[in-house]
């Protein structure tokens, strides 16, 4: 890499990162893309940004430690349930063709941009529900599919999991986003890179800006998240969704 590529990785991280710690998902609607841009092939540039979106989630973690904490047991559950999908999906993904996928996922994503749109309360108030035993089971089924999409995939999956805790969980917004960032962006994206490095390729000499980037990023995003409140998450949300269901559909 040249003298500025460094700096240009650092700021796209940053960038790509606040906008996810903040909405709850879709740093690689920026980052992933770039680092193909920059030059890496599409199975280390995978591997790479997922190394980095660790970053992100221990930059979003240490913000929200100085908040209520999250639900042990049901953080525990959303983990449970989703990194053996997140395992299964990054093994799949390096000899699986993606664009059919892509385009599912990118109507899927509009689809919960839209859903969230028409749903003006959805998200505003915390209403814990589902936590029975059927509950649960239906709950982790969607989590365990959403595992295999973030491992597989880049562009948005930290979304869905947002949506569905509020949804189906009845978490707000606020608290829906810290749930998606500690589990998903520390230990969902933790256990893809691991698998990823394992069965792929990582570009080692990328990373220092892309986690220094992640890290500020992840810090700086939940405490927007945190201060802001749920109806300018909700809308952020939205947004970025639709972007991101865009995206996916030109390619």
């Amino acid at each position: 890499m040249d003298y500025l590529q460094p700096l240009i990785l650092f700021l796209i991280s940053l960038l790509a990162n606040i906008f996810s710690a903040f909405a709850g998902g879709g740093a690689g609607l920026i980052q992933f893309p770039a680092l193909i841009f920059l030059g890496l092939p599409f199975g280390i540039a995978l591997a790479t940004h997922k190394v980095a979106t660790v970053a992100l989630g221990l930059g979003a973690t240490l913000r929200n430690l100085r908040e209520e904490p999250l639900e042990r047991k049901f953080a525990l559950w959303v983990l449970a349930t989703g990194l053996p999908g997140v395992v299964l999906g990054a093994n799949l993904i390096l000899s699986v063709p993606d664009r059919y996928a892509e385009i599912a996922l990118g109507l899927l994503t509009i689809g919960l941009g839209l859903y969230s749109v028409f749903k003006p309360n959805l998200g505003q108030e915390n209403s814990p529900q589902h936590r029975d035993r059927s509950g649960h089971l239906i709950g982790g089924s969607i989590l365990f599919l959403i595992g295999i999409l973030n491992g597989s995939l880049t562009s948005g999956t930290g979304l869905f999991v947002t949506l569905w805790l509020v949804r189906w969980y009845g978490l707000d917004y606020r608290r829906a986003v810290a749930y998606t960032l500690i589990l998903v962006g520390l230990f969902w994206n933790g256990s893809g890179a691991i698998t990823l490095g394992i069965v792929g390729e990582i570009a080692w000499d990328w990373l220092p800006a892309l986690l220094l980037g992640s890290l500020l990023g992840g810090y700086i995003g939940a405490h927007l998240a945190i201060t802001k409140g749920n109806k300018l998450i909700k809308r952020t949300f939205e947004v970025i969704t639709l972007l991101i269901g865009i995206k996916l559909l030109l390619g």
